[in-house]
């Protein structure tokens, strides 16, 4: 085996792999359900970034009654709830991956 070959072709890797991360972050999905009434977007690493709310949605039977005021305020509490735990959850998942590696750092483990 030509180690020095396999050491080339793991650089290679590695650095394609970095690549396509860095390209998938600065992508964005966005979903749509109910005809628009929520619109959710996330970036290319499943990471949530934005919700967006119609007024049809908070108040179907009277979406008139729904103020911009509230639409951005609900948008706010619940774009700050998924970040928060959306966080939490990752520095749960890195504290456990450190316990399991002993503190090694694994590139693209978290």
């Amino acid at each position: 085996m030509d180690i020095m070959g396999m050491m080339k072709k793991a650089q290679t890797i590695q650095k394609k792999l970095q690549e396509a991360q860095e390209e998938l972050a600065n992508e964005e999905i966005t979903v749509e359900v109910q005809n628009g009434a929520v619109k959710v977007t996330l970036d290319g690493k499943a990471q949530f970034k934005t919700i967006k709310l119609s007024k049809e949605a908070i108040n179907s039977e009277n979406p008139e009654s729904v103020d911009d005021d509230t639409v951005e305020m609900l948008e706010d509490l619940i774009t700050t709830a998924i970040k928060q735990a959306t966080e939490q959850a990752s520095s749960k998942m890195e504290a456990k991956m450190k316990s399991i590696t002993g503190g090694i750092s694994i590139p693209g483990l978290f």
